[in-house]
């Protein structure tokens, strides 16, 4: 029963999904003028976003659930995966760049995870 109940919330909630995290990534890709290639909204039960190595992006509809400069920062480190397929320096200073407090937000996020 938990399981229909999640599949009908994901439904009814994906299609808002997408269009946030669509608006969203065409806000920060202005700055970082990353190629796009598919994204996908999921109903993912650990993740809240991901980068494949052929570039895709994929990201949780509970997105829409989490406060929007959270869910901002998830956007921001998958888009800045497209340039740095890790989690090194670079990395993080891509992030920087459009998040600077992405520290504090990715703790906010981390608190979110066990409240959902």
């Amino acid at each position: 029963m938990l399981r229909r109940r999640n599949s009908k919330h994901y439904a009814a909630h994906k299609e808002a999904a997408r269009a946030l995290v669509h608006t969203r990534l065409a806000h920060y890709n202005r700055y970082y003028n990353h190629t796009l290639r598919r994204v996908f909204i999921k109903n993912s039960k650990s993740r809240w976003g991901s980068c494949s190595s052929k570039g895709n992006l994929n990201f949780s509809y509970k997105l829409l659930f989490l406060p929007p400069e959270v869910a901002d920062y998830v956007i921001v480190h998958e888009l800045c995966h497209l340039r740095e397929f890790n989690h090194g320096p670079h990395f993080w200073a891509l992030v920087a760049q459009a998040c600077p407090e992405h520290k504090a937000l990715r703790q906010r996020l981390r608190l979110a995870e066990k409240s959902a």
